[in-house]
């Protein structure tokens, strides 16, 4: 039994690729996730251990709130540069050095534009000299607080040499210009580590310029005496210092920010295989839908194999068996594949990073398993149902031309609605928020089941459907016997459709649930923005853009301005949560453009220790004015404030607001965004330009009218759709290979009725068109049937965020007119390789063929 299996898949080995071929781009987007991973992991743990080689132990401040690479960007706190004596005098310290530094070093091109970082920071620090690590390539380091060294990656991408004028933008300081006194690069000949963007100062200058004050450090590097163990040093400089600092040695620190790397690429991982797990889902239709095919046309060869002894047992076994064959040798064609583009993705990573030194690409044990367990696992639970109904042809089969019959679809559609039911069930729990922590399990198990119900419900509505569709190409023979053939048989048209039914399903909820974002908020800013013009920035890496907080007294100065509100945020520690925070530096310019109403309080100014805070909020944590709030910011001691106001909540102002004093111990002490509003009958071309000017050393920030920046922030969401589509598109192509496949196999199961038709007359053009016509229908009935369950869907969704905001429903219907059409067009390809296939049957042969 077991030869004859083997036998009957080498046979067909046409039907072998394609089985196969979903499976293999599903592993592959599962191994390639792993070995992304593990790579860019290997990779980062590489750099933090030559970043800290020469560091035996590392001091630095407790920070004043403790975040994660996932948090957001952790602040170092300064701490007086007398510890650095303290730590020399601690026995077995040879050495001690301290660097005064921080993110937000910006270098201005020659172009006249901001050095961008698409990740890695930009930092700031002073010039300790060379070292294992620092090596200079040309020039020196800064001696004088207007020169600065700078890292080759900075000197690339500005165009820099030794002697040129640089202008930098820093946290503390307005632009500044300094001379280039040195290029430096790392050891191994890196130009950067990790992509990271480096300027040094003196330590005067980048205290001044990084950190707001002379006299203090971030950081302590220090070497241990020759003999001295790293750890006994640690514990020795720990109890000189006491509690208030993090001493750590040099493996600790490599470990730990390697550790917050690995937290953020696991979450990264978990997104790639959802989507690895909708392929693979949609691949289980082509491969339940080829076996399903395969068992048909294997009739008469299975009656056989009863009617000469073979039981039902061996019958099953011998489809599985067929399915674990593909299933493996899929997986491993999946593995090598994912390798690949693993390998590829971490080299583009690796560039958009700014050269991000990879470590060799590996394949870890978890892409292996991963990629073998779920190759078998969806292969077999394909093949089990055709495995069943093969294991019931009785052997009086093998003695006559037997046609498969239609089953009744009253089994299937019972089971399909009660699994609707159950989905639309998790569905509504989820999205109403009554499962607390486990919300986005049940709605994904509730779109699960949702999707399985609606595959079990198409077979009854696809031959009414699909014949409706037909009548479009019934003007001439081919479209009719096109049509007809679409009919035929609704379950298998049905599976076919229903893999381009998820994938369109996907993309079509997902556009329109952030298109209906979109859509709210650009008409909750128009109503509630009063503000006519507004600078800002668009985020490139960690930190927003900011700008010096002197243009806020200057733009109120303009002719036509009357109000101008700044705007400042950070996060902070306000109690027992931590939330972003917001300074102003006037309150009551900020409550009229934004419409703010009180319902407690004052809300018209705001003194030196008093807050704001909205509704909300304040029920939440049982606020009332007069109450005291402890604030701990990013630095700075922690403060307490009186509640002086309560405002009503809205979408686009709430959480607690602070006077500007307090940004002074912000993460970034300068605004990033500021409102104008202008006087009545004051022009908004005349003012703009005047404003503009008032920017020029802010190159990060502009001034845009309100309509093009409410544009600006809600076209966020147009590239978070893209990245979402192109993922997605992985589950589209192997739905039009299930089309590619069921038509292949069709057109071998219909050998004898094509030779036949051919004989009576019908042309080979005709033969192509009515294998397209067929194509077209179920790829065209597959796309409705995505769009109708997408837009259910996404109208779900909008519906349960009506309270978080998003109150518009919006329906893309352009993008379902080119979603439609591309269905159309897929079916049209689809069909190239099947349709050529049937027009050069041999017509005497196709007739006589068994």
């Amino acid at each position: 039994m077991l030869r004859a299996t083997l036998k009957s898949l080498l046979a067909r080995k046409l039907r072998l690729v394609l089985s196969g071929l979903a499976v293999v781009l599903g592993v592959m987007f599962v191994s390639g996730a792993f070995v992304l991973t593990d790579t860019l992991s290997r990779s980062f743990d590489g750099l933090f251990s030559d970043a800290y080689a020469a560091t035996d132990v590392g001091v630095s401040a407790k920070p004043k709130i403790d975040m994660s690479e996932m948090e957001g960007e952790q602040v170092a706190t300064p701490f007086p540069a007398a510890v650095l004596d303290q730590v020399r005098a601690v026995p077995g310290v040879a050495q001690a050095t301290g660097s005064a530094g921080a993110d937000g070093a910006q270098v201005i091109g020659s172009n006249g534009k901001a050095l961008t970082s698409f990740g890695p920071p930009q930092i700031g620090s002073n010039w300790n000299g060379e070292n294992e690590l620092v090596q200079l390539r040309a020039g020196r380091g800064p001696t004088a607080d207007t020169e600065v060294a700078v890292n080759q990656t900075v000197a690339t991408a500005a165009k820099l040499s030794v002697g040129d004028r640089v202008a930098v933008l820093t946290p503390h300081k307005d632009r500044q210009e300094f001379t280039v006194a040195g290029i430096f690069g790392y050891s191994g000949d890196r130009d950067s580590l990790g992509g990271v963007q480096e300027v040094a100062f003196t330590e005067r200058a980048a205290q001044e310029a990084m950190l707001g004050q002379t006299g203090v450090y971030t950081e302590l590097t220090v070497t241990a005496a020759d003999g001295v163990d790293p750890a006994a040093l640690r514990d020795r400089v720990s109890a000189a210092l006491g509690d208030g600092y993090v001493v750590k040695t040099g493996e600790q620190l490599s470990a730990d920010a390697a550790a917050g790397f690995d937290a953020a690429l696991g979450f990264f991982n978990n997104i790639l295989l959802g989507f690895a797990g909708v392929a693979l889902f949609v691949g289980v239709f082509l491969i339940l839908n080829t076996f399903s095919i395969i068992v048909a046309q294997r009739t008469r060869e299975l009656a056989l194999l009863r009617a000469i002894g073979a039981s039902r047992r061996q019958v099953i076994s011998s489809v599985l068996t067929e399915a674990t064959v593909i299933g493996l040798l899929a997986s491993a064609l999946g593995l090598l594949a994912g390798i690949g583009v693993g390998a590829l993705l971490a080299y583009v990573f690796g560039q958009v990073a700014g050269g991000l030194e990879l470590a060799g690409i590996g394949v870890p044990p978890s892409a292996v398993i991963s990629s073998f367990v779920v190759g078998l696992v969806v292969t077999l639970v394909a093949a089990v149902l055709p495995a069943l109904r093969a294991a019931r042809i009785p052997p009086v089969a093998a003695m006559q031309d037997v046609a498969t019959p239609d089953r009744p679809l009253t089994r299937i559609t019972v089971t399909g609605a009660v699994v609707s039911a159950l989905g639309g069930a998790l569905l509504l729990l989820g999205l109403t928020g009554s499962t607390g922590g486990g919300t986005l399990w049940t709605v994904l198990g509730g779109v699960l089941l949702s999707f399985i119900g609606i595959a079990l419900l198409t077979p009854l509505i696809s031959r009414p459907v699909v014949s409706a569709l037909g009548r479009l190409f019934a003007w001439s023979v081919p479209g009719k016997l096109g049509r007809l053939n679409s009919g035929r048989n609704p379950r298998r048209t049905a599976i076919t459709a229903a893999a381009l039914m998820v994938g369109i399903a996907l993309v079509t909820g997902v556009t329109v649930v952030l298109d209906s974002a979109k859509s709210s908020i650009t008409a909750l800013a128009e109503d509630t923005i009063q503000a006519e013009l507004v600078i800002s920035g668009t985020p490139s890496g960690a930190r927003l853009p900011s700008f010096d907080a002197a243009v806020l007294d200057r733009a109120a100065d303009v002719p036509g301005v009357a109000m101008v509100a700044g705007m400042y945020v950070d996060q902070a520690q306000v109690g027992q949560e931590r939330s972003w925070i917001t300074a102003t530096n006037d309150v009551a310019a900020l409550r009229e453009i934004f419409r703010a109403t009180p319902t407690a309080g004052s809300i018209d100014s705001l003194g030196p220790q008093q807050l704001l805070v909205d509704s909300g909020t304040a029920k939440e944590q049982g606020l009332s004015v007069g109450a005291t709030v402890p604030v701990q910011l990013s630095r700075g001691e922690a403060r307490t404030y009186t509640v002086t106001g309560i405002y009503a909540e809205s979408q686009l102002l709430n959480g607690f607001l602070l006077p500007a004093s307090a940004a002074v111990d912000f993460g970034s002490p300068k605004p990033t965004q500021a409102y104008l509003k202008l006087d009545p009958g004051a022009s908004v071309d005349q003012v703009m330009p005047q404003v503009e000017t008032l920017l020029a050393d802010s190159p990060t920030v502009s001034v845009a009218d309100r309509a093009d920046f409410i544009e600006q922030q809600a076209g966020q969401l147009d590239q978070v759709l893209t990245m979402i589509q192109i993922l997605l598109a992985l589950a589209i192509l192997i739905a039009v290979l299930g089309i590619v496949n069921t038509l292949a196999l069709s057109v071998l199961e219909r050998t004898r009725e094509l030779g036949l038709l051919r004989a009576i007359g019908l042309r080979r053009a005709q033969t192509m068109r009515m294998i397209i016509v067929e194509a077209v229908v179920i790829s065209v009935f597959g796309a409705l049937l995505g769009l109708a369950v997408g837009t259910s869907l996404g109208a779900a969704v909008v519906r349960a965020l009506r309270e978080d905001g998003i109150t518009d429903l919006v329906l893309p219907w352009s993008r379902m007119a080119v979603l439609l059409g591309l269905a159309a067009v897929v079916g049209v390809v689809a069909a190239v390789l099947p349709a050529i296939r049937a027009a050069r049957l041999n017509v005497l042969g196709a007739i006589a063929h068994e």
